[in-house]
């Protein structure tokens, strides 16, 4: 039998090892808009750890029918964790998605991003669901996308200029978790007494500001064709598969997928329901709201 030094045993055992460690990108996009957001920061950590051996992964909480207790993270790992802000708050689908996970200390990044409005209690409600599941939250994000039912808030966004920034934030959030490497930063914090797994100054309030949905549900034209594909990919349930035509608005979380995703745009809003409620929030989602970092 060929024998080894004890170091080619340690750098072997260590090559292993770095090839588990793994950069998740965990989002909730109906629309596309989140996921961009997303992307963008996942592009600018990933780019700048190559030489560290990181598998990247993504795992999409749209798919209602998914088993999502089947993911387990580790410390090792660095988790992305992405989701539109409805009304100042997380989406219940969300919330219950990933309260099924096993956060496992795994150093996570948070984005709430929204639509030129403002993300109110969507980080705070989000980190105290990823600390319950076991995630240790080292920085926050709230980034601009466009509007995912009123496309003229926020219009192409994140544009160039917000790529530019976002980029800016990883790199900012790669010096911190770079400091924190060893678990140094970690056992100094529970030695004083505070509170690991928590972003401070997080924006925010308890109890969350209270949100009902909006009152206008997306429903089907004459021409649809009853394919089906609007109940395969609504993330809440809200279309029966028997019958596409029609929704559940009681279900429905109005997060526009099915429009999205609609071969023949035989799905939308009331025109005109649609124009009085843009006009009710264009004061609040005029001029361009600013992307923000939290560390």
């Amino acid at each position: 039998m060929e024998k080894h030094s004890f170091e080619e045993h340690r750098q072997s055992l260590a090559g292993k090892f770095e090839k588990r460690r793994t950069l998740y990108t965990i989002y909730f996009s109906p629309t596309g808009g989140t996921k961009k957001v997303a992307d963008i920061v996942s592009r600018a950590l990933s780019n700048e750890r190559e030489s560290g051996g990181w598998e990247m992964k993504e795992i999409d909480l749209s798919p209602a029918g998914t088993d999502y207790s089947q993911y387990h993270f580790t410390r090792e790992d660095i988790c992305i964790v992405a989701a539109p802000s409805f009304g100042g708050r997380v989406p219940g689908p969300v919330l219950e998605r990933l309260k099924e996970m096993e956060g496992g200390h795994a150093k996570t990044i948070l984005a709430a991003v929204y639509g030129n409005r403002a993300f109110e209690d969507t980080l705070l409600e989000l980190e105290d669901t990823l600390v319950l599941a076991g995630f240790d939250c080292k920085a926050a994000v709230a980034a601009v996308a466009e509007h995912s039912i009123m496309h003229q808030f926020g219009q192409g966004r994140p544009d160039a200029e917000d790529e530019k920034e976002l980029a800016g934030f990883a790199a900012r959030i790669r010096e911190r978790l770079e400091k924190e490497s060893g678990g140094q930063e970690e056992a100094a914090g529970v030695l004083q007494g505070e509170q690991t797994g928590r972003i401070p100054g997080l924006p925010g309030n308890r109890p969350y500001r209270e949100y009902g949905g909006v009152p206008f549900k997306p429903e089907a034209d004459n021409s649809c064709t009853g394919c089906g594909l609007c109940a395969k990919e609504c993330p809440a349930g809200a279309i029966p598969a028997e019958k596409p035509s029609s929704v559940d608005k009681e279900k429905c979380i109005s997060c526009m997928r099915c429009v999205s995703v609609c071969p023949r745009h035989a799905r939308d809003l009331n025109r005109l329901v649609l124009f009085a409620a843009s006009q009710k929030m264009k004061k609040a989602c005029s001029g361009r709201k600013k992307n923000e970092l939290f560390i």
